[in-house]
C-alpha cells in the first residue's frame, strides 16, 4: 500500500492507483445504475400511465435488497471482496443486458404493456439482490486500499465520485430517451457497466479480515447489529437518513411532474432528476477542498430539516425553473449530510466489522430510497401526487425536530 504523509493535500487518497481504479469503476457502475433507475422509471410510467407503477419499481427492489443486506455484509466479511465485487457487477451487467432486450421492437410486438411491465419488476428484483453485496463492497474496499489518515478525503472523493455519477446519469439519460429511445440508452447502460468492471478487474485481491469458521453466520450478522445500536452516533445518523429520504422522496415522481404537472418533456424530465445531484456534487467539491472542521452533528441537523423545506416549495411550484432550483438546493444540502454521515460511519467502524456494518448502512440507504419511492406511490394514489410530496415534505422536517431532542450524542458530534 503506498502511504501518503500530506493528509492536507485535497488529493491525497487519488493519488494511490488502486484507490483510483476503484474510483473509475464506481463512477462508471453508479452513473450506469442511475441511468437505468432514471429510464426504468420513465419507461414504466410510460407503459402504465399510473403513479403507483413507478412506487412498485421501488417495492420490486427493496424487499431483496433489505432482506439480504445483513447476510450480504457476514458474506463480504469472510469473502475476497474483489472477487465478490466482480460477481456483483457482472450479475448486474447482466439485468441491464436483459432490460435492453425487453425494450427492442421485436419483443414489444410480441408482448402486451402489461407483461413487459411485469417482467421489469422481476428484473429490478434480482438488481436488488445484487446491489445488496455491491453496494456494501464498495465501502468495504476503500479501507483496504487507503491509509487510516487518509479515510476522511477518501471518503469525501468517495461521496464525489458517486454524485457525481448520479448527476450525469440523471441528466444524460433524459437527453438519450428523447434523443434516441430507450433501447440506445439502455445499449450505453450496458456499455458503461462493462468498462466499470474492467477497471474493478485492475484491483489487486482483497483477503478477508475474517475466518469463516471463526463464528457462526446468525452471531457474526448479530454482531455487526449490535454495534450499530450501541454505537449512537452511527444509529443516529442512519435513522435521521432513513425516515428524512422515506417521506422526503420527491425524486420518485418526478417522470409525473416532468410529464403532467410542469410539461416539460423527457429533456426537462432529466433535468430535474439531476437537479439535486449537481447541488450535491457543488458542494462535494467545496468539501473536498474545505472540508467541515467543527460541530458536524448538529450541521447534519440544519442540512435534513433544509431539505424537506426543499421538497415543499417543489411541490406547490408549478413553474420549471422553480422546482429545477428547489431540487438543486435539497441536493446542496443532501450533499452535506452524505458526507457527514459516511464519514462518521468510516471513522467509527473497525476493520473487521466493516462489511456488516456497511451492510446495515446499505439496509438503511436501500430502506429509505426504494422503499420511499414505494411510499411515493402509495401517497400519491391515495391523496394525489402534489400533495403526497407536500406530505412527504412536512414529515421529513417533524423527523429532524423529533431526532434533534432524541439523539443529544449525534447533534453533539464532532471529529
Amino acid at each position: 500500500m503506498e502511504v501518503i504523509q500530506k493528509t492536507s493535500d485535497p488529493v491525497a487518497a487519488m493519488r494511490i492507483a488502486e484507490y483510483r481504479n476503484l474510483m473509475l469503476g464506481r463512477f462508471l457502475f453508479i452513473m450506469g445504475l442511475r441511468m437505468m433507475g432514471t429510464l426504468v422509471g420513465w419507461w414504466v410510467y410510460e407503459l402504465t400511465n399510473d403513479p403507483f407503477a413507478i412506487g412498485l419499481i421501488g417495492l420490486s427492489e427493496v424487499i431483496p435488497a433489505v432482506s439480504l443486506s445483513l447476510y450480504a455484509g457476514y458474506i463480504i466479511d469472510i469473502s475476497e471482496r474483489r472477487k465478490l465485487l466482480l460477481k456483483g457487477v457482472s450479475l448486474y451487467l447482466l439485468c441491464a443486458s436483459l432490460l435492453l432486450i425487453l425494450s427492442i421492437h421485436f419483443t414489444a410486438q410480441l408482448f402486451s404493456n402489461h407483461w413487459i411491465t411485469f417482467c421489469i419488476y422481476i428484473i429490478i428484483f434480482f438488481t436488488g439482490i445484487f446491489r445488496s453485496f455491491t453496494g456494501p463492497s464498495f465501502g468495504t474496499m476503500i479501507a483496504s486500499i487507503v491509509p487510516k489518515e487518509l479515510l476522511q478525503n477518501a471518503t469525501t472523493w468517495n461521496q464525489g465520485i458517486w454524485l457525481s455519477a448520479s448527476v450525469i446519469g440523471h441528466a444524460s439519460v433524459g437527453f438519450f430517451i428523447a434523443g434516441f429511445g430507450n433501447t440506445a440508452s439502455l445499449g450505453i447502460i450496458v456499455f458503461l457497466v462493462s468498462i466499470g468492471l474492467f477497471f474493478i478487474w485492475r484491483i489487486k485481491p482483497k483477503p478477508p479480515l475474517n475466518d469463516r469458521s471463526e463464528k457462526k453466520t446468525l452471531e457474526s450478522v448479530k454482531e455487526g447489529i449490535r454495534f450499530v445500536l450501541k454505537t449512537k452516533e452511527v444509529l443516529g445518523a442512519l435513522s435521521l437518513d432513513l425516515f428524512a429520504v422515506l417521506f422526503g422522496g420527491a425524486v420518485a415522481m418526478i417522470p409525473v411532474f416532468a410529464k403532467d404537472i410542469l410539461k416539460v418533456g423527457a429533456v426537462g424530465f432529466g433535468w430535474l432528476n439531476a437537479a439535486s445531484d449537481i447541488g450535491s456534487i457543488m458542494v462535494i467539491v467545496l468539501l473536498t477542498i474545505f472540508p467541515l472542521r467543527k460541530q458536524q452533528g448538529r450541521k447534519l441537523f440544519f442540512a435534513v430539516g433544509s431539505f424537506g423545506i426543499c421538497i415543499l416549495v417543489f411541490a406547490i411550484s408549478r413553474s420549471f425553473w422553480i422546482s429545477f432550483v428547489a431540487l438543486l438546493l435539497s441536493g446542496i444540502v443532501d450533499g452535506v449530510s452524505v458526507v457527514i454521515r459516511g464519514t462518521i460511519l468510516q471513522l467509527k467502524t473497525p476493520d473487521n466489522m466493516r462489511g456488516r456494518v456497511m451492510s446495515v448502512n446499505s439496509m438503511f440507504i436501500n430502506s429509505s430510497n426504494e422503499l420511499g419511492q414505494f411510499e411515493s406511490g402509495v401517497a400519491a394514489k391515495l391523496l394525489g401526487v402534489v400533495p403526497s410530496v407536500v406530505f412527504g415534505g412536512c414529515m421529513t422536517i417533524f423527523v429532524v425536530v423529533t431526532t434533534w431532542f432524541k439523539a443529544p450524542a449525534l447533534r453533539k458530534m464532532e471529529y
